[in-house]
């Protein structure tokens, strides 16, 4: 009785920079709150500023957790067209960043530290997820 291998093509690179992700996603967001109410205490923060600033924070990691999500979903079903689509969510997740790093009210160190963080996850993500997608396409077409 002969028995069939089954290919796995999940890609466990992008599958770790995802979990990962997920945890720092958490991180970030209670660092940058805390920091956003710290500079609304301690320095001249114009008050008109700061809840835009509360609201993109909410809606950028309401776009990473379903970027996130997508990947994930897209990774272990190996569908390309979720791990391309959580592609096209890194799109607007570094504008997000971009305004935390550049056109906040208030930048301090250590946002541009969490900020550079975040930037290196999604390159991670964008090179893993590529190579998936070819993966499963070469698979798909050849396999």
């Amino acid at each position: 009785m002969k028995s069939q291998a089954v290919r796995r093509l999940a890609s466990l690179p992008l599958q770790v920079v995802l979990y990962f992700s997920s945890w720092y996603l958490a991180l970030y967001f209670l660092a940058v709150l805390s920091l956003m109410i710290y500079k609304a205490v301690v320095l001249p923060y114009p008050a008109r500023n700061f809840w835009p600033e509360v609201v993109l924070l909410i809606l950028l990691t309401g776009n990473e957790i379903v970027r996130l999500f997508l990947g994930t979903m897209g990774n272990l079903t190996e569908q390309k067209f979720y791990v391309l689509l959580s592609l096209v969510f890194v799109i607007p997740a570094m504008f997000g960043y971009l305004y935390h790093l550049l056109w906040q009210t208030y930048v301090l160190r250590v946002e541009v530290v969490l900020v550079s963080v975040s930037y290196f996850g999604l390159l991670a993500q964008m090179i893993f997820g590529i190579t998936a997608i070819w993966t499963f396409h070469r698979y798909k077409n050849f396999g």
